[in-house]
């Protein structure tokens, strides 16, 4: 398989022996322990390190009501960004080195390599931009094509649609589809399902239950994701390798941005998303997450695993899971297997909304379903780094709700303070005056300490790839320019996005639900009566703020500024951010450029092409209906189905059915068979 002699032991696994040396498919993490140990332990430290300050810096004039609220917030909200600074701390010293985040040796991709197993590639959609979606579609298949394994893999477009404009549109374009693809077509095939029960969650496991019997392996594709031929084929590949593996999860780049503001997004995840992904590879090893698409699933651990029950109690904590692939990863760990990330794969893309408004959009959906976790803590049978997913996920948001008050009891501690300045005798029969004491040095150490665990992932991110990947970045000039141009952008955009993130917090603590419509993907410019319409009390908040603070305490207004400036900007960020004339104009001047637009990637080009092509050729309804358009080929029948159930999975499991599991030993060879799954063992 790997082009050097492979001897398998009785259970049919290769001998690690035959293979020493060589570059290998198998997944090992040596030390997880330590490994995990060692993360917690640092950022319990450092988050410890930090409190203390605060603390010192509060304590010398009393702690008051207030200052203890502060203190509080400030810990959580400081450990929250503390645990991402080790995690790209940990990516940073494994990308300088080229190391594999997993066995810890230098990156060596195995080539060639033959499946033996069945992949079904599919392609969820709900109220989509057809031709979008069709383009996309295409451009996977033939880009599979080109490998040679196309007949390993079939591919399902999954309609949820119940748009009737839009349903007629996908018959058309899937007829459309077909006519291109010729010969490929017998390989694709269509299912629209009448109604949308269980929104996504449903459309996957209806799948599954009718035709998941046929396949070992699923690649879930989102409406906008495109994966290269040679991406999938590795992806399979290494499930066929590494029999102990229940979910791959790739890291899928933006592409195809012309907006300003996408370019930042692209440029950003691009520049940094290696390092932090190697780092949670790192330390989380076979217990990673799933983002909910671009990723492979072995189809007998999802369907034995990873029924999805509803949450006890109404919409928005309880009901259908929404985040649903979060919960989906720690109930496959739960069972026995093991979920990787890979920061090595390329060619796995994706698209993002191109301005803010729609941006923050997709996020007020997550925002509902992330918390949704913060119920599952007390589940049993799950890892304590499945419960540090479910905590992470619901703090990537609530933390903007913490920044907020934090930002706002500040303001307040230091009215009240330059109010009460000149008061020394605060009580009746005091007999020695309060003077107030101001820790300096102290003050300055924390401000130092919170800019290095803020800044220092990007300063990582720009010295890796100023080393290895300065080319594909136009250059090291190009690459510096850009990155200090993406930092003020993130300065910024910052405040406004946690402005956002903690109004949507607060509507969701007040019970508000969120409807779960498709996604827009495609760049836009917003208009100044929509900017306007979408950010004006933040921007009079900021004006109140300012002036309130500068009257009382001139002094603080400095630690502020950057975030009032980017409220008091809102309007004219979002409007200009929006422009896809600065984004191209960014593009000519080689500024904000990435790997994906100075690299030749054919999938990229193909889907610029292929809808170049449909727009170009329009196909009334009436044609379709009426069948005066050219004959089209028979349509594919769909397989037939072969049923099995996918139960539904309890949140709380009896003591006698938890699964304990095991370091992996996979160069013995060793698979302990357990009722439903498969888990790892030592011998």
């Amino acid at each position: 398989m790997f082009g050097i002699p492979i001897i398998s032991n009785n259970k049919g696994i290769p001998d690690p022996k035959a293979i020493r040396g060589a570059p290998t498919r198998r997944m090992t993490t040596p030390g997880k322990r330590v490994r995990r140990w060692l993360y917690l332990t640092l950022v319990v430290s450092s988050s410890a390190l930090g409190a203390w300050m605060m603390f010192e810096i509060l304590r010398p004039n009393g702690l008051t009501v207030l200052e203890c609220v502060l203190l509080i917030l400030f810990i959580s909200t400081f450990a929250w960004v503390v645990s991402a600074f080790w995690s790209a701390a940990m990516g940073f010293v494994l990308q300088l080195f080229q190391l594999d985040p997993y066995s810890l040796r230098r990156v060596r991709r195995p080539t060639g390599g033959v499946l033996q197993t069945r992949t079904a590639v599919v392609m969820p959609v709900y109220n989509e931009d057809t031709d979008r979606v069709m383009a996309g579609f295409e451009s996977n298949i033939r880009s599979l094509a080109q490998t040679g394994q196309e007949q390993a893999f079939d591919f399902y477009l999954l309609s949820d649609t119940q748009d009737p404009s839009l349903i007629k549109a996908e018959a058309v374009a899937w007829r459309d589809l077909q006519q291109r693809l010729g010969p490929l077509a017998q390989r694709v095939y269509y299912r629209r399902r009448i109604e949308n029960r269980g929104r996504k969650v449903g459309n996957i496991t209806d799948f599954c239950e009718q035709w998941g019997a046929r396949y070992d392996f699923l690649i879930v594709l989102d409406a906008d994701s495109l994966m290269t031929g040679d991406c999938v084929v590795e992806l399979a590949l290494r499930m066929q390798d590494n029999p102990q593996a229940g979910l791959i999860q790739t890291t899928p780049m933006p592409v195809c941005q012309d907006t300003l503001f996408g370019r930042f997004i692209q440029f950003a995840a691009q520049l940094y998303s290696p390092l932090l992904s190697s780092g949670y590879a790192f330390w989380q090893s076979d217990n990673c997450n799933y983002w909910g698409h671009n990723a492979i699933i072995r189809l007998s651990a999802f369907m034995s695993s990873c029924g999805l029950p509803s949450l006890p109690g109404r919409a928005p904590f309880g009901g259908d899971i929404l985040s649903h692939d979060f919960v989906e990863a720690a109930l496959l760990y739960r069972a026995g297997w093991d979920v990787y990330l890979v920061s090595d794969l390329t060619g796995s893309y994706e698209e993002v909304p191109g301005n803010i408004i729609d941006f923050v959009k997709r996020d007020r959906r997550w925002v509902q379903g992330n918390l949704q976790h913060l119920a599952l803590l007390g589940g049993t049978g799950f890892s304590w780094i499945s419960r540090i997913h479910f905590l992470f996920g619901a703090l990537a948001y609530i933390s903007s709700l913490s920044w907020m008050c934090m930002l706002v009891f500040s303001t307040l501690d230091a009215v009240l303070r330059a109010i009460s300045s000149d008061v020394f005798f605060s009580q009746a029969h005091q007999l020695f005056p309060s003077w107030p004491m101001i820790k300096t040095g102290t003050i300055t150490s924390l401000l130092y300490l919170t800019m290095i665990v803020l800044f220092a992932p990007k300063v990582m991110g720009c010295v890796t790839t100023l080393i290895h990947h300065r080319r594909s970045f136009g250059g090291a000039l190009a690459l510096l320019v850009s990155a200090l141009i993406e930092l003020l952008f993130a300065v910024l955009v910052a405040p406004l996005m946690m402005c956002f993130h903690a109004f949507f917090v607060l509507c969701v603590l007040l019970g508000f639900d969120v409807k779960w419509d498709a996604q827009p993907r495609e760049g836009r410019i917003v208009g100044w009566r929509e900017a306007w319409q979408r950010c004006y009390p933040l921007t009079l908040i900021a004006v109140i703020w300012t002036a309130l603070t500068a009257h009382f305490s001139a002094l603080f207004l400095y630690w502020l500024s950057p975030v009032l400036l980017g409220m008091l900007l809102a309007p004219v960020l979002i409007r200009y951010t929006s422009s896809k004339f600065f984004g191209v104009m960014a593009r000519r001047l080689r500024c904000l450029v990435v790997p994906t637009e100075l690299g030749h990637i054919p999938i990229l080009q193909s889907i610029d092409s292929t809808m170049k092509a449909i727009k170009a050729t329009p196909l009334s309804l009436e044609e379709t209906v009426e069948g005066s358009a050219a004959t089209p080929l028979p349509p594919v029948p769909i397989p037939p189905i072969q049923y099995q159930a996918m139960p539904k999975q309890p949140l709380k499991l009896p003591r006698r059915d938890r699964v304990r599991r095991r370091l992996p030993s996979m160069q013995q060879g060793v698979l302990a068979e357990v009722p439903g799954h498969v888990v790892s063992s030592e011998s």
